[in-house]
């Protein structure tokens, strides 16, 4: 293939000699793909990525990141990451502070949460335009295709130039990034990206980026070993004593049918769903639960306080002394962060969009408990309502097509009332909408 005179293979090589040039050829590109005529100059892998992002509802005219949370707390909770030991060392290799300083060392935790920013004063402003700032989700459902959400679907090594980029004002921007992985097991603990103007690009970007992430999961895996070999922090994780800082962070994953845990920014443990209920339910209330109100709420009319005890023992086995007993509630020492909780903190400040976006599927889907269920239909009616009192017709039908929302005709029938019915996004709702009422008919 042939673009404006040259090949496909000499506009690549204008990367780095000519990068106005290329960056013109990528927008061309972009545009041409966006309009629904994909072109051959951008890779199918981008393309199916651009595809997921569309699906997921970014914008590529004026999607901003989704904020998981706000600056200061995302700074709070960067202090107690374990990459936190591994940041001098990055920042004296890769970032560049001086007055003429054009990119940026962007280091985000293991889902594309950016957790530190470091660079001049200019790019940080450039940065700030684009609300690339920690807090901020640069995963592919936060903010589109980027160089992290990349690095974080492929587990290598990334790098996206101007237009490769899904949404239009990063198409000014080079990002290079790859995932940091646990030296111990293999899990992705975070990402490391140097992102700039695309002029300052070099085809060294790339290199320098692995050499830093070599850098630190060799920190990783030399900070403090003990007697046995194992990193301290390790052990403190497998205790759920604090690593860092007097607190041990607790990350549940409540949503969905696959739930976890995780300490410090490390791996997610698999939990059972009758562990994960008892976690829920301690996330619920903070005065805590006396063993028989516990076993009430788990087991019903059968339940007892040995087999809470029991399960408690079993948590302890995979999490530490997380929970505190008489009341079982958690311990003062732990910082609990759930992603359902993150979701009904977006809807409290009205950030409706964000709360979308972080709700993937309903509180522990596969669980029939009781007290669950009531927790996950407040949960899903809290969204529905703030969606449906948005007036967002895109959001709606976003909500509407979602496995949480596909039951919600009040949001369908508003949505198409916004947007005409001849509008065609109104087309599939309709369809959805004809079926449920033959099912309810038949």
């Amino acid at each position: 293939m042939r673009q404006g005179g040259r090949s496909i293979t000499q506009l690549a090589d204008l990367r780095s000699s000519a990068p106005a040039e290329y960056a013109r050829a990528l927008r061309k590109a972009h545009e041409a793909t966006i309009s629904g005529n994909p072109s051959q100059h951008l890779s199918p892998s981008l393309i199916k990525s651009w595809q997921r992002s569309l699906a997921l509802g970014i914008n590529p005219d004026q999607h901003r990141p989704v904020h998981r949370h706000e600056v200061s707390e995302a700074r709070s909770l960067s202090a107690g990451h374990r990459l936190a030991a591994v940041m001098p060392a990055l920042s004296q290799l890769l970032a560049d502070e001086t007055a003429t300083g054009r990119h940026l060392l962007i280091v985000t935790d293991h889902e594309g949460e950016v957790l530190w920013r470091v660079g001049s004063k200019q790019a940080l402003k450039l940065a700030d335009s684009l609300e690339f700032v920690e807090g901020a989700d640069w995963s592919e459902s936060g903010v589109g295709t980027n160089a992290i959400s990349e690095a974080l679907v492929t587990g290598g090594p990334a790098q996206l130039f101007s237009a490769e980029h899904l949404v239009r004002t990063h198409h000014d921007w080079a990002c290079t990034a790859s995932p940091i992985r646990d030296p111990l097991t293999g899990e992705v603990v975070g990402v490391l990206d140097v992102s700039g103007p695309f002029e300052s690009v070099t085809p060294d970007s790339l290199r320098l980026v692995r050499c830093g992430v070599r850098l630190a999961e060799e920190l990783l895996k030399s900070a403090g070993a003990g007697p046995d070999g194992r990193p301290d922090e390790a052990e403190g994780l497998a205790t759920g004593r604090p690593v860092a800082g007097g607190q041990t962070q607790l990350a549940l994953r409540l949503l969905g049918d696959a739930p976890s845990a995780a300490l410090d920014g490390g791996p997610n443990r698999p939990l059972t769903l009758r562990r994960a209920e008892i976690l829920a339910l301690l996330a619920s209330r903070t005065r805590g639960w006396s063993a028989d109100e516990l076993a009430y709420e788990v087991h019903g009319d059968a339940g007892t306080s040995a087999a809470i005890r029991t399960e408690m023992h079993r948590v302890r086995s995979v999490l530490g002394d997380v929970v505190e007993a008489n009341p079982y509630r958690f311990s003062p020492t732990v910082r609990l962060v759930t992603d359902a909780a993150r979701v009904a903190a977006h809807l409290r400040d009205g950030r409706v969009r964000q709360a979308l976006a972080a709700y993937p599927a309903k509180l522990l889907n596969r669980s029939v408990n009781l007290a669950i269920g009531f927790m996950r239909d407040e949960l899903n009616e809290a969204v529905a309502a703030s969606v449906r009192a948005s007036g967002d017709a895109q959001l709606m039908l976003q909500w509407y097509t979602s496995d949480m929302g596909s039951g919600d005709t009040a949001a369908a029938a508003t949505a198409v009332a916004l947007l005409g019915p001849q509008d065609p996004r109104c087309q599939l709702v309709s369809a959805r909408m004809e079926r449920l009422d033959r099912e309810l008919r038949a």
